[in-house]
């Protein structure tokens, strides 16, 4: 299942939103352009290594670039290849504005990063001496979708799903679309410690988590839990008023 879009509305522009998006794209096309070596080099100089982190290990004066405390927020913004950047932009694009709107820019850009840090925390307390870089913004990104659960679990999300050779657009509400995910992330990690199939499991689960735990701090006072469903699309696309909503809105 592929999510493609949701249909709840916004209030503000997202623009820390599109600027982490630009961010991990520039970066990621930076890596491209480094010769092999360099771009190893580079994973393990701002990627976030269990061992070093927690003092088991140290990485030699040559390579190392950052702090092991600063290489939790730098790993977050590396990516091992393409689809691996565009599955994590696309979820953070489609649930990323709607965390934003209900947080303001600036508590949400501190809430990725928190839960993106408590996400690689997880992993690397999985597996405290594992000299294997971990990278990718798929923790904070957990943390958003954790957000989301708790605040707009009755939105509804437009999936691709696919059916052997047949290929349906469904919306399904978010509440069902996130669960899944969550559980898909528990059965991945077999409940056991580090890196299975080179994706880091445990850091999903941590930053969903955190992004549970910690909604409800970031959140404005007037934003609710458990909101209800917004408007749905005619087949003009216009907005249609439904649960309060104005039809002056705007879909994500």
């Amino acid at each position: 299942m592929i999510p493609l879009r949701d249909d709840n509305p916004t209030t503000i522009a997202p623009m820390v939103t599109i600027g982490l998006i630009a961010l991990n794209v520039m970066i990621f096309l930076y890596q491209l352009v480094l010769p092999p070596d360099a771009g190893q080099l580079f994973i393990y100089q701002y990627g976030s290594i269990p061992a070093v982190m927690f003092g088991e290990r140290q990485l030699p004066p040559e390579i190392g670039a950052v702090a092991p405390s600063l290489s939790l927020l730098t790993s977050m913004f590396l990516h091992g290849g393409l689809m691996h950047l565009l599955g994590n932009m696309l979820y953070l694009w489609i649930f990323g504005n709607n965390i934003e709107d209900a947080m303001g820019h600036l508590r949400f850009l501190i809430f990725y990063l928190a839960t993106g840090v408590l996400a690689a925390l997880m992993h690397g307390l999985t597996d405290p001496g594992s000299a294997i870089p971990t990278i990718g913004a798929s923790g904070a990104i957990s943390g958003v979708l954790g957000a989301y659960l708790l605040l707009y679990p009755r939105a509804q999300v437009m999936m691709l799903i696919f059916l052997g050779f047949f290929i349906r657009v469904l919306y399904v509400p978010a509440g069902w679309v996130l669960g899944l995910w969550f559980l898909m992330q528990l059965l991945s990690s077999g409940f056991s410690s580090g890196q299975g199939g080179g994706v880091a499991w445990w850091a999903h689960i941590g930053g969903f988590l955190a992004g549970m735990l910690l909604v409800g701090l970031f959140k404005r006072r007037e934003v609710r839990f458990f909101n209800p469903p917004h408007y749905h699309s005619s087949s003009l696309g216009e907005c249609r008023e439904r649960s309060g909503i104005p039809a002056s809105c705007r879909a994500s």
